[in-house]
């Protein structure tokens, strides 16, 4: 028997009536709810009060419907794959996926922008980057390298600086998908070491084009 009294007589007799079919909708632990329409408040017009555990619940159930996207590389494609290992690499290296003729590992390669959101286009200017994994019988391998000669960090610690500089502006969400705004050249005339990196970026390493013209040059 359900915590709402009704009684489940098997997948033979249809829809499993215990999903909220009884006369009482139900929380997580069975307890009974009456009514899902109001808050539980101090008096007729007072204010809503923190013991109301349905309406807690509720609202917490609600600011967790959305899945997080990525911070950066959000906006990708990918395609599933086989690598073939010819064993020319036999005499380098003792990796079976690159050493073992014939092999078949079976591969997944992922290309992506950085900047923007999961809804952006992929017409932007943006840094591109490629992330490979492959399914080795030695444990899975992964590979990654951004389509940029030179990035526009030295230390790591500068990452998250250079992503929020970056990023569109909290406030109106410009622009989308690219950094043509203050705040990235201002991360770049403080920090002489981003200069290289910007000289790079109106060549082609970062305008659309072909997945299958993509150079990784950093790894």
């Amino acid at each position: 028997m359900s915590a709402t009294g009704v009684v489940h007589e098997g997948p033979e007799k249809g829809r499993d009536p215990r999903a909220q079919a009884g006369e009482f909708l139900t929380t997580p632990n069975g307890v009974r709810i009456p009514d899902t329409d109001h808050s539980l408040k101090a008096g007729r017009r007072g204010p809503v009060l923190l013991e109301d555990f349905h309406l807690r619940e509720k609202i917490m159930h609600f600011d967790h419907e959305r899945i997080p996207e990525r911070v950066v590389h959000a906006r990708g494609a990918g395609a599933h794959g086989v690598f073939t290992a010819y064993g020319n690499a036999a005499g380098v290296t003792r990796a079976a996926v690159r050493a073992e003729e014939g092999l078949e590992t079976p591969v997944f390669v992922r290309f992506s922008t950085v900047l923007g959101t999961r809804g952006s286009a992929d017409t932007v200017r943006d840094t591109r980057r490629f992330a490979t994994k492959s399914y080795t019988k030695e444990g899975t391998w992964d590979l990654v390298g951004d389509n940029m000669p030179v990035f526009f960090i030295q230390d790591a610690i500068k990452f998250s600086d250079i992503i929020h500089a970056g990023k569109p502006h909290p406030d109106r969400e410009i622009p989308p998908a690219q950094s043509a705004h203050d705040t990235f050249w201002d991360f770049v005339t403080l920090h002489t070491w981003a200069e290289r990196g910007v000289r790079a970026a109106p060549y082609p390493w970062t305008a659309p084009c072909a997945r299958s013209r993509l150079e990784p040059n950093r790894r």
